[in-house]
Parts: C-alpha cells; structure tokens; sequence
C-alpha cells in the first residue's frame, strides 16, 4: 500500500465481539492476519503477509505513541495502546491493540502478537483523539521527523509523570 493514498475521512467499524489478530517478525513484518485484519485493511492475504505492519499506517498516528509501543515491546514487555490504523482505500478504523513479544524456548523475542478489539468512542473523542493531535502538531512543529518524534516523545513522558502513572496505567484508567 502506498504511502500517498488520498485518506477518504470514513471510519470502519467492527463488532465488539470481533478481535484482529496479526504476528509479526521481529522487523514488523507481518506473518499471518486474520479474516478481520484483512477485511478491515482491504487487503488480500496475499498482499499482507511479508508486508511491513506499516503498511496500515495512517499518516494521523503520532510517531511517538510507535516509539513508545517499539520500546516497550522490544525490551520484552507487552503493551496496550489506541491505534488508529489506514485501510487500503484511505478509509480508518480505530482499535484499542494490546501487543506481546513472542519467545523463543530459549527466551529471545521472535516476533510480536496483537490483538485489537474496539476502542471505546467516549474515550477516543475525549481522551486520545486530542493528545494524539496535540502529539502530532509537536511532531509537525520540527523540520526534522525524528527531532519532532523525540520531542513528542519527552510531552508524552512529561505528561504521563505529571499524572503519576505508566503508559499501561494511564490506558487502564481509561477503560469503562
């Protein structure tokens, strides 16, 4: 998928009782999606599988929150997080993904798991919709992507020490 799709502004929807399930390698290339992945990212499972998962970018997630995510799962630990995530076409679909490092028997990560599930609306428009602009327009700020992804980085931080709690705390709390 193009990273130039022209973003159409339509949101996708998915059950409550449906879960989109994706492994990836250690890259982040994808290994295997399941039937609700693909429905949702338009995507054939040919087009998917060996795809980086960026190829369901949307261009509206600060790359910060990836940051963060990459970190936590890269040093062995799971995460949860607000995604919101590109369809083929440009559509969006918004999840709540919890992701896990997978390991090997003699204890290395050998790829990653997520599961997302619906995010809760209230929670979205209130909440993570307005940091998550208030992250991007900080990224935007800089000339320079990776200067403006670190800089976001250290609100994110910032923030999250101001309230006294993690990033998986500050996720929790928002759950009804």
């Amino acid at each position: 998928m193009a990273q130039e799709v022209t973003l159409t502004g339509v949101e996708r929807t998915f059950a409550d009782d449906e879960i989109i399930v994706s492994k990836t390698d250690t890259t982040g290339r994808i290994m295997y999606a399941n039937d609700v992945f693909l429905r949702l990212a338009s995507m054939t499972e040919a087009e998917t599988i060996g795809a980086p998962h960026s190829v369901i970018r949307h261009p509206h997630m600060p790359r910060s929150v990836f940051k963060l995510l990459w970190d936590t799962i890269a040093a062995g630990h799971e995460i949860f997080a607000y995604v919101v995530n590109r369809s083929k076409n440009g559509d969006h679909y918004w999840v709540l993904a919890h992701v896990t490092p997978s390991f090997d028997s003699t204890g290395q990560i050998v790829g990653y798991h997520s599961n997302r599930r619906t995010a809760d609306r209230d929670t979205l428009e209130n909440v993570i919709q307005p940091l998550y602009k208030q992250l991007l327009d900080i990224e935007q700020s800089h000339p320079n992507r990776k200067e403006g992804m670190n800089s976001a980085f250290k609100t994110l931080v910032g923030i999250l020490e101001e309230k006294g709690v993690s990033y998986d705390e500050f996720i929790f709390s928002l759950q009804r």
